[in-house]
């Protein structure tokens, strides 16, 4: 009998990574919305259709970003500090557009320099990598370099590197729910910024005080972007591992093909699953039915990415490619930067350039192999195998010791994401960053007299625009 029964806890313990993990996350999405209440409509969902997400999604009244939105108190947990300075999360207004001019003029880089840029980066960050890495954490000081140079056209320091990519980690670590928020990271890159303000290559938006500028910078190019490429590189990166056959094929392709191995990836591995919206206004769907204004629309991207495409879940290249593609790549359902009309990506141009000049520069020097399983969220951070082109190539062993470490490493961080994501919806919901924020600024109007006082930027004189 006692050896029935603990042949039986035996039996049991060994089945836990095949079964626990997908009951834990079902389990997840239910405390979640529990927390979060029943906010939200989905698109595509029963209301909505997945053949009008675009027009939905461009619709002149789907403009609102934060306010009115229980969702949005738990974006700005993450995002802390100044979520109210973030670019994705600004209200439309004259504060939105002076930042996302400055963003695009960031941005408006030649492509021979984005790729210089980005290479160099590269070589300084996997030279002498090898054997088993998480990509995200390998790409993470590439990216944090790149956004460094980016915006102050300099070498980037060792201590901005650090710096930026402990702020990124700890932002994107707490996203996913493996760990909670160290708000002395990234505190700590705010005061790095403060002084340096002057150093910008273009001229920061104005009527923002030093911090709020200091905000947007890390906001959106120290939080986002590095967190957003070194998520794209990873999954890139490990697609082309789990696929050796295209892997070599997109080391020595040309920059075509290349393109269509980041769109189906991006197409796979979404970097949004879920973006919201608030209704500043009626939408009519038809004479019968109607969105009120206030309504916050869930744009469902993995949902949309899947539908019309045959196989969705296998990784095909050719999807993209004209000859074979029954309708022009802008009909494809495929939006990985978001809709031209509704804030787009303001990267959607640089990212794929600095994305394919990384990527070549890590296949030129290594073969990637990996046996992980590969999901949208990324948790684990992409564990890979680097070998050096040269060496000797025989990855069966790590492959297995990586494949059975990986299902026993969800089995733990499952649990690990549903106590401590608990933890961070209710500590969201009760802190209400954002709803605060509106209410303050809705019952403490700024007078037409202070303001000059309220939004200077002392001492701050941007010089001319610099090279990188």
């Amino acid at each position: 009998m006692l050896i029935a029964v603990v042949l039986l806890v035996v039996a049991v313990l060994m089945s836990l990574p095949w079964w626990l993990p997908r009951r834990v996350v079902a389990l997840r999405e239910r405390v979640f919305a529990r927390i979060n209440g029943d906010e939200g409509v989905p698109v595509p969902g029963e209301l909505v259709g997945v053949e009008r997400f675009r027009e939905l999604y461009a619709h002149p009244a789907a403009n609102g970003r934060s306010k009115g939105a229980a969702l949005s108190d738990l974006f700005w947990y993450w995002l802390a500090p100044g979520p109210e300075m973030h670019q994705e999360h600004l209200e439309p207004g004259e504060r939105y557009d002076a930042v996302a001019r400055t963003t695009r003029a960031l941005l408006a880089v030649p492509k021979g320099e984005v790729e210089e840029l980005a290479r160099r980066c590269a070589v300084r960050g996997v030279a002498g990598v090898r054997g088993l890495v998480r990509l995200r954490d390998l790409m993470m000081p590439v990216w944090a370099e790149f956004a460094y140079e980016l915006v102050f056209a300099e070498r980037c320091p060792r201590e901005a590197r650090d710096l930026i990519a402990a702020n990124a980690d700890d932002v994107v670590t707490s996203l996913k729910c493996t760990g909670l928020r160290h708000m002395g990271r990234r505190d700590r890159l705010t005061r790095y910024l403060l002084p340096r303000l002057d150093r910008v290559r273009v001229p920061l938006p104005g009527g923002l005080t030093s911090l709020e500028q200091a905000y947007y910078l890390q906001g959106a190019f120290f939080n986002t972007a590095v967190v957003q490429l070194s998520e794209a590189m990873a999954h890139l990166l490990l697609v082309l591992a789990q696929h050796p056959g295209e892997q070599e094929r997109a080391r020595t392709s040309d920059d075509r093909h290349f393109d269509r191995v980041i769109n189906e990836t991006l197409r796979l591995y979404p970097l949004f699953g879920i973006a919201h919206r608030i209704t500043s206004g009626d939408i009519a769907l038809d004479e019968h039915t109607t969105i009120p204004a206030g309504s916050v629309l869930c744009f469902n991207y993995p949902e949309f990415h899947r539908t019309g495409f045959a196989d969705p879940g296998r990784f095909d290249p050719a999807r993209f490619d004209p000859g074979r593609c029954d309708r022009p790549a802008k009909e494809l359902n495929h939006v990985p930067f978001g809709v031209a009309a509704n804030r787009p990506c303001p990267a959607w141009r640089l990212a794929p350039i600095a994305m394919r000049a990384v990527a070549r520069e890590v296949l030129g020097r290594y073969v990637l192999d990996s046996s992980v399983t590969h999901t949208r969220s990324l948790p684990s951070r992409g564990p890979c195998l680097l070998t050096p082109r040269g060496a000797a190539h025989r990855p069966r062993l790590a492959l297995a010791y990586l494949r059975v470490r990986d299902r026993w490493e969800d089995v733990w961080r499952g649990l690990v994401q549903l106590v401590l994501g608990t933890y961070m919806v209710w500590d969201a919901h009760r802190k209400r960053l954002c709803e605060r924020h509106f209410a303050e600024a809705a019952s403490n109007p700024p007078d037409a007299s202070d303001a000059e006082d309220r939004y200077a930027h002392p001492g701050h004189q941007p010089g001319a625009r610099r090279s990188l």
